[in-house]
């Protein structure tokens, strides 16, 4: 038995944010109901496309083990349709546009009316206030949200991290909000809303930043670089370049063959426990002992010499030789692994954390598969569906029209152009 067996989304999400919530869902078990418009279907379908004729990556990554119907909301049989649909299901997510889902006759106080143990769950770029109109995708959710401020160098412009910390991060957040308020429906009985801001959503996971801007207050930032620099620090959190963002200080730093091979880097943490491990490593034992050196606050202003001297060190080593030498010493590292090597990488076949997936239109592919790991509920994933295939299966099975009615609803084009054995 799946984890939410037996729960059923009705999936109003596109692009990512919202996708990256429901595909989570229907790995843990949920039979999510993708809802999309005749002969369009979700945007993603289409963007980015490398296969002529087949649904992009971009949408396939984002729609496992999901079933689609295609379903013309506009449509008076269509709002009979989706009225049935919110009569059988346990949570509703939408990441629409605000005000969409009352312009189509389906606000929250009408879902509540049709049926009151709906959970109804929503991403918007903003929270309320003056912005919560506006328009929200995953690089301005990095920008509102404090990550871009303070990331890059001290002397470069704001950057974006590659990491989509806006979308697929509050997605995340949004699938906890339903899986709790589903546990609190089991005492209650009742539904509620869910609603996650993008903004909300990074900035939460910018929250060193925000304890460094307080304690900015009070004086400088040792472990930043530039304090060993001698730069003064201004009234906002800086950009820090690739610094720890914790106690210990950490860079990334060359290693062999960086001249030709752009990820030949490897990441270096200087943690004070293992602080005699890395000077006898890297050949300065009299770093152990030696004033400035020996206590970690002495070292702060000293960093940057500190790095050069390890990276000399590195730059002698492979990104994997240096993890075969720190690691049985405890010394933290990591290699920078490009995608290619990580997609190559048969440890996360076997844990399911990287998946190979059959398409019908596309063959093969690659996908991330469940980051989270159930020991009593395992994930298999299952391709994404094609536009409307389930539209037949979904209104006999899930909402059990007669076949008489079945005819009606496809005949008025409520559903797009299906025939009884599914999408054509």
């Amino acid at each position: 038995m799946k984890a939410l067996e037996g729960v059923k989304i009705l999936d109003f999400t596109h692009v990512q944010s919202g996708p990256t919530c429901t595909q989570l869902l229907a790995w843990f078990g949920a039979d999510v109901i993708k809802v999309e418009r005749p002969g369009v279907g979700d945007a993603t379908r289409n963007q980015l496309v490398d296969v002529p004729g087949a649904d992009s990556l971009y949408f396939t990554m984002l729609n496992h083990n999901k079933r689609s119907i295609e379903l013309n909301s506009k449509d008076e049989t269509g709002k009979e349709v989706l009225t049935r649909l919110v009569e059988e299901c346990d949570v509703l997510v939408e990441n629409f546009a605000p005000g969409a889902l009352d312009r189509m006759g389906f606000s929250w106080e009408r879902i509540q009316e049709i049926n009151p143990k709906m959970i109804m769950a929503s991403i918007k770029g903003f929270g309320p206030g003056k912005y919560q109109d506006c328009k929200v995708y995953e690089n301005v959710a990095q920008c509102a949200g404090g990550s871009a401020s303070t990331t890059g160098f001290l002397d470069g412009p704001p950057l974006v991290t590659g990491a989509q910390i806006g979308d697929s991060g509050t997605g995340l957040n949004l699938c906890l909000g339903i899986v709790t308020a589903l546990f609190q429906r089991e005492k209650s009985g009742k539904g509620q809303k869910v609603t996650t801001a993008m903004q909300d959503g990074v900035l939460n996971l910018s929250r060193v930043k925000l304890r460094d801007q307080q304690r900015l207050e009070k004086g400088p930032l040792n472990e930043y670089s530039q304090f060993g620099e001698g730069i003064e620090f201004g009234e906002a959190t800086p950009r820090a370049g690739n610094d720890s963002g914790g106690g210990q200080p950490g860079r990334i730093l060359k290693c062999k063959g960086w001249e030709s091979d752009p990820n030949a880097y490897t990441y270096f943490i200087i943690q004070a426990a293992v602080w005699q491990k890395v000077c006898d490593l890297i050949g300065k034992p009299e770093w152990k002992t030696q004033e400035g050196y020996a206590k970690p606050p002495e070292r702060l202003d000293k960093l940057n010499h500190i790095f050069e001297m390890i990276e000399e060190w590195t730059k002698t080593k492979t990104k994997f030789e240096v993890m075969d030498l720190c690691n049985p010493l405890d010394i933290p590292v990591g290699p920078i692994l490009s995608m290619k090597e990580i997609s190559e990488d048969k440890a996360l076949f076997a844990t399911g954390t990287m998946v190979r997936v059959d398409h019908p239109e596309r063959g093969e592919y690659l996908s991330v598969g469940c980051p989270i790991k159930l020991s009593d509920s395992s994930v298999e994933v299952e391709r994404s569906p094609l536009l409307g295939e389930h539209t037949v299966e979904i209104l006999s099975d899930v909402l059990g029209y007669t076949d008489d009615e079945l005819d009606r609803i496809i005949d008025s084009g409520a559903v797009g152009k299906v025939s009884r054995d599914g999408a054509e």
